[in-house]
């Protein structure tokens, strides 16, 4: 499944520390999303960590919430929430100044919004701009692009991999050619999540089947040629029966899985 930044730029959280799954650990604090949406499929913080942004499969749309409490979802409260122009969205990825939502929707196709004023969902409103990566893709589930906006990339479930594609016009979707992929079915065969590093050097994917949380190294930043797997790995499954999406926080601290049993995020700590 952002910090401030330049328009459009990605995430570059001040303060980065890579997080530490061998030693994470839950923090045995939850918030139920069930007011809101039956499936909540990603979710996303903006750059300080006083917004929460959940996406829902049943609604299709982006539900807000406040934390009074930087970073504790138990300080949690709704907002609002906003339709997005996608069937069954399943991940998405908001750029850093908080203006730009990219859904990605089950069918494989990606749709790209705008807000006007950032970080605020009442102002969403879609770009008239996508790609279909059908050619690829059989069952999307997660997208992230790089913080320079020329690098985008597709999880899929089906395939069991994650796909890289280069853009020729930053931040512009449309202009996505696919480059390569990656497989990760030797950790799971059903890859709903992923999230990387703001360097480009690490990512983590969250495996549905096994609910547990994997790390990767890239010895080239960015190239999903030089990827390995780090052997390091976490379950979830302890507080976690359907997994479908899952962030850290701007430092890497923090983890959350959002749950579709029950509607609820989990809070972990990963320092």
């Amino acid at each position: 499944m952002a910090a401030a930044g330049s328009a459009g730029a990605g995430p570059e959280p001040s303060g980065w520390t890579d997080p530490d799954l061998a030693n994470a650990s839950y923090d045995s604090v939850s918030f139920s999303v069930a007011g809101q949406d039956g499936a909540p499929t990603d979710l996303e913080f903006n750059d300080d960590g006083t917004k929460l942004f959940v996406l829902g499969a049943v609604g299709d749309d982006v539900n807000e919430y406040t934390l009074s409490t930087a970073y504790d979802i138990a300080s949690a409260s709704f907002v609002s929430a906003q339709s997005v122009t996608s069937s069954n969205p399943y991940g998405f990825f908001i750029s850093s100044d908080g203006l730009r939502i990219y859904v990605a929707g089950i069918d494989g196709i990606i749709h790209q919004h705008s807000m006007s004023s950032a970080w605020d969902i009442t102002t969403l409103t879609y770009d008239s701009v996508s790609y279909n990566a059908t050619a690829q893709v059989g069952s999307l589930r997660d997208l992230w692009i790089k913080p320079d906006g020329t690098k985008m990339y597709l999880v899929d479930a089906t395939g069991d991999d994650i796909n890289e594609y280069t853009l020729s016009t930053a931040w512009d979707v449309s202009s996505a050619s696919y480059v390569q992929n990656f497989s990760l079915s030797a950790q799971d065969n059903t890859p709903i999540g992923v999230y990387f590093n703001p360097d480009g050097t690490k990512f983590w994917i969250y495996g549905f089947t096994s609910d547990t949380l994997y790390e990767y190294d890239l010895s080239t930043a960015w190239d999903l040629s030089s990827a390995s797997y780090s052997t390091v790995s976490f379950s979830a499954a302890s507080q976690v029966a359907f997994g479908l999406g899952m962030t850290f926080s701007r430092d890497g601290s923090k983890m959350y899985v959002s749950d579709n049993t029950g509607d609820t995020i989990y809070q972990y700590s990963t320092a």
